[in-house]
Parts: structure tokens; C-alpha cells; sequence
């Protein structure tokens, strides 16, 4: 178990706490609670940086031409549902870059992605165009974001009209509206960007690839999914109903 902890952790980089190692190690085949998790850490000398209390911040008025479709309905009942977007900065080298995440709310899996020097139309439309693509082009989604200028501009509609998408956006100013999204952003650098950030975007765009696919997606236990990762509770989704389709 002791080997096992370790090998969870460091493949965390460090960031796991004591619910969420033991989850995975209860995941696989070594039941434990976190509380007994928790004592294992402190005699193996482990330990995790702990994300801070969500800020929340008072609603605004509503877009003046955009609804907010979304409403905080964060539960979806199947993947392709609602897809949301947003854009976070990223220090490489010697100046900011950004990165543009697409996540499917259902298993909050993230779909697409794009890192770019600029926070441009350029950017979040390659995210929105590999999950897309990578999703096998599906109809009627609604794609929900904030108010930012790249998201309501004018190009960025059309896309989104193009693909058959409803668009929704938040109250402005308030990231609750969004919260999916905020999460995410906050795992991702209290878990893995270092604190003085990465040498270059070449290897921002390399580990933050590794996160998403080989971790975030794939390995990490998510708390809304029941401590399933994203990949898995879409995979159990799907199981389940191609087995009833071939029942009925």
C-alpha cells in the first residue's frame, strides 16, 4: 500500500490530497478511507497544496443580445449536451500565453483545447474545432462561455452557427456562471503548472497536453463523477445505454 500511495502521488506531481489518493487506491483494489489515507500521507511525509475557498462575485446585468441559456443547470444528463468554454493565461519563457478549454459539462471531460500566444478569435476556435471534430460532430449542443469579446464577436457566431450550436453566456463579471470552468483552471495550475511557470510555450503546450490527457481525463477521480474520472463515467454512460438499446 505504502509503494502504491507514493507511486499515486508522484504520478500527481504531488498535488493529490487524501481523498483523492484514496480513491484512487480504492479504485484499485486497495480500499481505504481518506481518513486512514490522510495519516498514511503524514508518516510517509506527504502532502498537497489544497486549492483556496471559491470567491464568489455578485451578478451583473445579462448580455444585452446573448441569453444565458445554461442558468447554472451544471448537472447534464448525457455527454454533447452543453459544452463550456473559457480562457486562462499561462507564463512561458518570458511573456503570457493562453490556453482555450472546451469541457463537456456531463463527466466535465475536456474535448478541446488551444494555446496560443494571443487571446484571439484564432485561439478559442481551435478549441472549439477539435472538440468538435474529436466528438464527432454533433448537432444541437449548446456551448455556454462568458462574455468575453472572443466568445461574443461576430466570427466566433458564425462558427458557432456553422457547427449547429445554441450559444449561452454568462451574467457579466460573474465567473459562478461558469464555475465548471473556474474549477478546472484552478486544478490545473495548484496541481501542475510550476510556480514560475514553463521555459517556452513548445513545453507549456507539451505538459499541459500530458495533464489533460494522460491525467485530468484519465487517471484523476473526479468528485462529481462519483470519484470516476471523466473518461470512465462517460465510458459507464455509454455502456449502459448501448446495453438497454439492446434489450429493448
Amino acid at each position: 500500500m505504502h509503494s502504491e500511495m507514493r507511486r499515486l502521488w508522484k504520478l500527481s506531481r504531488g498535488s493529490a490530497g487524501a481523498r483523492t489518493l484514496a480513491e484512487m487506491l480504492t479504485h484499485n483494489g486497495i480500499p481505504i478511507s481518506r481518513y486512514r489515507a490522510g495519516r498514511l500521507m503524514k508518516h510517509l511525509n506527504l502532502s498537497s497544496c489544497q486549492p483556496g475557498k471559491h470567491q464568489y462575485k455578485n451578478a451583473r446585468q445579462p448580455h444585452t443580445f446573448l441569453p444565458n441559456l445554461l442558468e447554472r443547470q451544471f448537472a447534464v444528463p448525457e455527454p454533447d449536451r452543453v459544452w463550456c468554454g473559457d480562457i486562462t493565461y499561462i507564463w512561458a519563457g518570458n511573456r503570457w500565453c493562453y490556453l482555450a478549454i472546451v469541457m463537456d459539462l456531463f463527466a466535465r471531460r475536456v474535448i478541446g483545447w488551444s494555446l496560443s500566444a494571443n487571446a484571439d478569435t484564432a485561439l478559442i476556435s481551435g478549441a472549439l474545432r477539435m472538440a468538435y471534430e474529436t466528438r464527432g460532430q454533433p448537432q444541437n449542443v449548446m456551448f455556454h462561455s462568458d462574455q468575453g469579446s472572443q466568445y461574443t464577436g461576430l466570427k466566433y457566431q458564425q462558427l458557432i452557427w456553422r457547427y449547429r450550436m445554441k450559444q449561452s453566456v454568462s451574467r457579466r463579471g460573474n465567473c459562478w456562471d461558469n464555475s465548471p470552468m473556474e474549477r478546472f483552471f484552478r486544478s490545473l495550475k495548484r496541481e501542475w503548472v510550476p510556480a514560475n511557470g514553463y521555459g517556452d510555450q513548445g513545453e507549456a503546450a507539451e505538459k499541459i497536453r500530458y495533464y489533460i490527457q494522460r491525467y485530468y481525463n484519465s487517471v484523476r477521480p473526479h468528485h462529481y463523477n462519483g470519484g470516476l474520472t471523466p473518461e470512465e463515467s462517460e465510458n459507464r454512460y455509454r455502456s449502459y445505454h448501448k446495453t438497454v438499446a439492446r434489450i429493448t
